[in-house]
């Protein structure tokens, strides 16, 4: 019996580890799917966004201002970030990319692992709408 706990904890270990240490690699995850589908399934949000001036800089502000979240590639002058924002327990990484498109700003918001987020990215990038004006 001790040897069975001690094996599913070093598994719940080894999990947590990978989860909080695997790399993020820029090539895959600094992109916007091209043509832009609909969301791919739970904890992939699309959104598109009026592109009115400064619009971009005040998200990229409010994104960079949210907790757990950092820049993994690309800048306002690229036209295109993607953010990394690590839940506070487990430390999952989301992936969003804001860019500009034509008139438009497109988030798109997913999950790196698992097969739901909870509505987490969801309600993430509704809470960012709404703080710079365009609804939730």
């Amino acid at each position: 019996m001790m040897k069975l706990s001690l094996l599913i904890g070093l598994a719940l270990l080894a999990a947590f580890l990978w989860v909080r240490l695997a790399p993020s690699d820029p090539a895959r995850w600094h992109q916007l799917p091209d043509p832009e589908p609909a969301p791919r399934g739970p904890g992939h949000v699309l959104a598109r966004l009026e592109a009115q001036a400064g619009h971009m800089a005040a998200l990229d502000a409010i994104i960079r201002d949210t907790a757990r979240t950092r820049v993994l590639a690309g800048s306002l002058e690229e036209g295109m970030i993607t953010y990394v924002t690590r839940s506070k327990w487990w430390g999952f990484p989301d992936y969003t990319t804001l860019a500009r498109r034509g008139d438009d700003l497109v988030l798109y918001a997913r999950l790196r692992f698992g097969a739901s987020d909870f509505g987490v990215n969801a309600a993430r990038v509704g809470k960012w709408r709404g703080r710079l004006g365009q609804g939730g």
